[in-house]
């Protein structure tokens, strides 16, 4: 090489005289695909896949045709399949004719009545009626509100409302002016059996020879109304076969080829799964069987990990925190509130106010269909909505002419929902009078011992076993805290508190140390709250004073006095065990203690701020106009004063266009669909072997 001409550089850029790209070195991080490896990625075998599907595909070929989803409840089932938008919501009520005497429905009173006036009765009454202190209590709670959010308050609203109830006269309605008359069931007919729409319709079903009944109360079997549980399986049966014909066009011989997912109570009752799941599998033939809880299946349908679900059925409320697609079973609370007692406590305070329509009787189908109507349209839980408003209803009854009333009235539409945060005027022992709890020969009663489960009631020898251990929870125990004895070991008395950090046998929360998240009653609110007592107290008369309990002791003695006949109370209960019902007692708490309380036995601080900044409300009550802003303030002035670092509450609405009535339902449905639903199948194989093979243990 020429001297002075510098050594020629390596030429590093890959450049070569041609116009053809040379593709760069493979990324070895992307050398781990599988894309091409295998045979049945080929396009021949795909087609072949494809071609062998066309020739025996369904009919609906849409991904989760071949799942039903099942959701029962105690006055609606919901039914439909996986695919499907929405549900089809049947009525859960079946109405068989019998041989005379036919019994009567008589549905049971849950709210409290006034007493009758001297002038009706002819004989003197005490000077305070009971009823009208509750009644008062709950109206000074909703004045203070008022007052706090500066409303203006109509003195003479009631006497205004009550005169113009009094002397209105109904109109009538010539049947060709009623787009929706009703058809209503033929008295005299062959059939032996209907149910849904067609048992609501029949005009006076004792006349007729039938006898009207529910297969599910309270999130169980009805055996107050039914004489075993063969029956109630029987009508279950109906209604589930027939609707499949008749709604998702499901024939009977198909059922082999159909899977079911199955929505439970958060609070189940291990006979009552058993049972249905029996019912589904081995007695309808279904393929396979998947069972979900409603507070899980709520999360999968709103898309959310972890969240303090409330839902709010026709007759019970349960409470239950999801943490990462898993319910925490210490946070489990089942309340014995719920829509329909908002609908018995409207019709009482209308009746107050002279209600036009004096003929009604809730024990007749259609007058409760017309409260019904009356709560969806009028109840609201917005201060800013009470006002002496006039209103209209439609009553529509079999041989009569179609009737439109008017009504006026104030408070009666916000007091009717604030039962379920003043429960004082619920007559919790009326409503579990005759209630009886199915057994089986086939679940045992011998279960493994939680720590909670030590704590054993005496006061229900007459219930199941496995259902008391079944139904007592830390959040229970936490909330009838106060009612406990004061002679516990390492357990000093706390007077101001709903639920104290006492040690519990068997229970993890120690004795030694303070509890910030106690109720404590005397605490100042933000915003004018009923203390957080759930059996007595006393509302604050200004929104400056604190509200005090005016009542603190144990109730044994009360729940003595009103026991129904099937409660029997058991003599001094040895070491170890109270003499109060905890699961019943539990049940009397208002809705927004509840909550606290469900959310204080997850766990610390931490889990309090997290489940109540993620409450999810669903239920035909969620659509109550005002629900989130009255429990996000009432929850925010219990855990404000008793969580530190406490931030905002927060309610989740629902997703967008999706009824809170069905989001549980769509979440199962959504699960249906999920291809890691394949590990949770149980099959009529697995099921026999688990009832035949491992016996009563096995469940």
């Amino acid at each position: 090489m020429p001297r002075g001409i510098p050594n020629a550089r390596r030429d590093d850029t890959g450049f070569r005289y041609t116009t053809f790209h040379v593709p760069l070195v493979a990324n070895p991080k992307h050398m781990s695909t599988t894309y091409l490896k295998s045979e049945l990625q080929t396009l021949w075998a795909r087609n072949a896949k494809n071609k062998a599907a066309e020739e025996n595909l369904p009919t609906d070929s849409r991904r989760g045709s071949q799942v039903i989803v099942i959701h029962p409840g105690s006055r609606f089932i919901l039914i439909g399949k996986a695919s499907d938008v929405s549900p089809t919501s049947v009525p859960n009520v079946v109405a068989r004719k019998c041989k005379p005497p036919v019994p009567e429905f008589v549905r049971i009173e849950g709210i409290s009545r006034p007493r009758k006036r001297a002038s009706d009765t002819g004989e003197e009454t005490p000077e305070k009626d009971p009823f009208d202190e509750k009644i008062s209590a709950i109206s000074v709670s909703l004045r203070d509100r008022m007052k706090f959010y500066k409303l203006r308050v109509t003195n003479n609203a009631t006497v205004v409302a009550s005169t113009f109830n009094e002397q209105f006269k109904p109109e009538i309605i010539a049947e060709y002016n009623d787009p929706f008359r009703v058809e209503w069931t033929e008295k005299v007919s062959d059939e032996d059996v209907y149910f849904g729409d067609k048992a609501l319709r029949l005009a006076d079903p004792q006349n007729a020879g039938y006898s009207l009944r529910y297969p599910i109360y309270a999130a169980n079997f009805n055996m107050r109304d039914y004489p075993s549980l063969q029956v109630v399986l029987s009508d279950l049966e109906l209604i589930l076969r027939t609707t499949l014909k008749e709604k998702l066009q499901v024939d009977p011989k198909d059922y082999k080829e159909y899977s079911v997912i199955l929505v439970i109570p958060d609070n189940y009752d291990r006979t009552y799964v058993r049972e249905f799941v029996n019912l589904l599998l081995i007695t309808m033939g279904f393929k396979q069987i998947c069972a979900q809880q409603e507070s899980l299946a709520a999360t999968y349908g709103a898309g959310i990990s972890n969240a303090c679900v409330v839902n709010i059925g026709a007759t019970t409320t349960s409470v239950a925190c999801v943490d990462e697609g898993m319910i925490l079973s210490d946070t489990r609370m089942s309340l014995n509130i719920g829509g329909d007692d908002i609908t018995e406590f409207l019709y009482v305070l209308l009746k107050r106010i002279n209600f036009p329509y004096r003929d009604l009787d809730l024990n007749r189908a259609y007058d409760w269909k017309v409260m019904e109507d009356l709560k969806n349209r009028l109840c609201t839980l917005s201060e800013a909505d009470v006002a002496l408003n006039l209103y209209d209803f439609v009553v529509r009854r079999p041989d009569r002419p179609t009737e439109k009333y008017g009504l006026r009235a104030y408070d009666e539409i916000i007091l009717a929902p604030m039962c379920l945060f003043e429960p004082r005027v619920i007559e919790f022992d009326k409503k579990r009078t005759g209630l009886g709890y199915p057994s089986s020969k086939n679940v045992t009663e011998e279960i493994i011992d939680h720590q909670t489960d030590r704590v054993v009631s005496s006061s229900t020898s007459q219930i199941p076993t496995s259902f008391k251990l079944w139904a007592q929870t830390n959040a229970m125990a936490i909330s009838t805290q106060h009612l406990m004895p004061t002679a516990l070991p390492n357990s000093p008395p706390k007077q101001s508190q709903v639920a104290g950090n006492t040690s519990l046998p068997g229970t993890n929360t120690p004795a030694e140390q303070s509890d910030p998240q106690a109720m404590v009653v005397d605490e100042p609110e933000t915003v004018p709250q009923v203390p957080a007592d759930g059996i007595d107290v006393t509302d604050g008369q200004d929104e400056s004073k604190l509200p005090t309990s005016s009542n603190q002791t144990p109730t044994t003695e009360a729940g003595a006095n009103n026991a129904g006949p099937n409660q029997t109370l058991s003599p001094p209960s040895p070491a170890g065990e109270f003499s109060i019902d905890i699961t019943f007692e539990a049940s009397k708490l208002p809705l927004d203690v509840a909550i606290f309380n469900s959310a204080r036995a997850a766990g610390g601080d931490e889990k309090i701020r997290k489940y109540l900044q993620a409450v999810l409300v669903i239920g035909g009550v969620a659509h109550t106009p005002g629900m989130r802003h009255a429990l996000e303030s009432r929850l925010q002035a219990i855990a404000t004063p008793l969580v530190p670092n406490m931030e905002k509450v927060q309610i989740i609405p629902p997703p967008k266009e999706v009824d809170p009535v069905v989001l549980a339902w769509k979440g199962a449905a959504v699960l249906g669909k999920m291809d890691g639903v394949s590990d949770l199948w149980v099959t009529q194989s697995d099921w026999v072997a688990i009832s035949f093979g491992l016996g009563p243990y096995g469940r």
